[in-house]
């Protein structure tokens, strides 16, 4: 069989995860080529798994240059995630690129661009979508089956933290070291799905706490406000510090509703829409019909190992990828909204959302955080060879 030669750059608890999934064989036309990391013990982990054959390196651009590699995984902080994904396309290799697309719109604008320039496959690691809840969902919306979307609601709160999970690298929960809080770490697949499913809303009003249920200078709790261009609105609220949380994603429309909780996915249908039953109903405690159904699936659920099959197979076969990485910038547009309302106070407008403006406030934050780091080369865009 013929397999792509897949380098995997950073073998942190992601990373490992990605060169199990390979070793373990569910990856079936991917061959693990190489990997890379700063530290000699994620190497030796990866040998350990994969075989004391494997090569390693500790600098990014020796990887991409062996010949040993034709697309690469990567998988390293959220700050050079846009960096070593251009490097890698000036290199002539696919990229599969770990969420979020990056910290902010701004350098994930320069990505895209230069995505655009080069003749590579480039996907994004975002398995939610491979859900057999969320993609029935999306089928379900964009059909019209049920009408137009009125409201979302999505309450994203069991991404409960301890303050220890905090406290396991100093790079956690800091604006230079994540640029964000449960909004970047937790919330880029909820913010893609919503986005995917739902379409992007034109406006967003958010407010945050930050460091209200633990010790971190980043947001713990958000609950933010968004209205879309047909009228319809929606909110999300997500936290760290809700125990026990929920996760329950409802989308009202014109002839029902569908809720996603759990393991299931609930459908309230109508024959007719709300704005024809108010037309003709006359009694005035009159109330819609509804069939509710559990929603049938087909089941499949593939989550990461799925994207990477997907990532392999668009390469060797011309097929779909599961997330194109110029998508990203939706999601994150979505996040960095946010931000931007909690920062400033004000309605965040999408069409016009202001990229530099964003980029200076998170500029500000970063240069007062807690962790002392020299993001600034990072964050210029610094394209150096050492990872």
């Amino acid at each position: 069989m013929k397999k792509i030669n897949l380098g995997i750059l950073g073998i942190g608890n992601i990373g490992r995860d990605h060169v199990k999934r390979i070793v373990d064989g569910k990856c079936p036309e991917i061959h693990l080529a190489a990997v890379c990391d700063l530290k000699s013990d994620r190497l030796e982990y990866a040998r350990e798994l994969a075989g004391k054959e494997l090569p390693v390196f500790t600098d990014a651009l020796e990887m991409m240059k062996s010949g040993l590699i034709d697309s690469v995984l990567i998988s390293i902080p959220h700050y050079d995630h846009p960096k070593y994904a251009m490097l890698a396309m000036e290199n002539g290799l696919h990229v599969l690129l770990e969420k979020p697309a990056g910290v902010y719109t701004k350098q994930v604008l320069e990505m895209n661009a230069f995505a655009e320039a080069h003749d590579v496959k480039f996907g994004l690691m975002m398995n939610q979508r491979t859900n057999c809840i969320y993609r029935k969902m999306r089928e379900l919306v964009q059909s019209g089956e049920l009408g137009e979307i009125r409201r979302t609601n999505w309450i994203i709160t069991n991404w409960y933290r301890s303050q220890a999970y905090y406290d396991s690298g100093d790079w956690r929960a800091t604006w230079s070291g994540e640029g964000g809080g449960v909004l970047l770490n937790q919330c880029p697949h909820n913010l893609d799905l919503w986005q995917w499913i739902c379409g992007l809303p034109k406006s967003v009003y958010a407010h945050m706490h930050f460091g209200k249920w633990h010790d971190i200078e980043v947001e713990d709790d958000v609950s933010a406000y968004v209205e879309y261009e047909n009228g319809a609105t929606g909110m999300f609220i997500t936290s760290t510090g809700d125990a026990p949380g929920t996760n329950r994603f409802e989308i009202t429309l014109d002839k029902g509703k569908l809720i996603a909780e759990g393991d299931r996915l609930t459908m309230w249908k109508s024959e007719i829409s709300e704005k024809e039953f108010s037309a003709v109903n006359t009694s005035p405690f009159g109330s819609m019909k509804f069939k509710v159904s559990e929603v049938e699936t087909d089941g499949e659920n593939p989550q990461h190992a799925g994207v990477m099959n997907a990532f392999a197979s668009a390469i060797l076969h011309g097929t779909p990828l599961i997330a194109e990485g110029v998508e990203g910038i939706r999601g994150l547009t979505l996040s960095n909204a946010m931000h931007l309302s909690a920062f400033t106070g004000k309605t965040i407008e999408l069409e016009t959302f202001d990229h530099e403006l964003y980029y200076e406030e998170l500029m500000k934050r970063v240069a007062t955080s807690r962790r002392k780091t020299n993001v600034s080369e990072t964050v210029a865009g610094d394209m150096s060879n050492t990872f």
